[in-house]
């Protein structure tokens, strides 16, 4: 019997030139969804998160232009200044209007705000 896992794990970018930042917002941690409204509206093959404090994202929702969303799962505490591994898209033909971010705080920490950015590849 064969079982595969995958897990999320973060990495610093390695690849800096294919990928290109498309939006960000700010958590405020008053609430647990932030929506981060992509700058010029396109399709992509694959997102990664970055954020500049420790946050748990537990999972992202892809909103097409069409208005169709798609559930992403993440479940990962982000430190401050790592980014997330590529998270391919199933539809790299659709245009991605915004990314809905579902979080919380990361247990011990002490901040008030986070800016999280939504980095694209197409």
């Amino acid at each position: 019997m064969l079982i595969s896992v995958t897990a999320l794990r973060a990495q610093k970018n390695k690849d800096p030139e294919n990928w290109n930042k498309i939006g960000e917002t700010t958590l405020d941690f008053k609430t647990t969804k932030g929506v981060v409204s992509i700058v010029n509206v396109d399709n992509f093959k694959a997102l990664r998160i970055k954020t500049d404090a420790p946050v748990h994202v537990d999972n992202i929702v892809v909103v097409y232009d069409t208005g169709d969303p798609a559930n992403v799962p993440v479940r990962y505490d982000f430190k401050a200044g790592i980014e997330s591994r590529s998270i391919n898209l199933q539809d790299a033909t659709r245009k991605i209007k915004e990314v809905d971010v579902m979080y919380r705080l990361v247990v011990n920490s002490k901040i008030d705000k986070a800016t999280i950015g939504i980095w694209g590849t197409k």
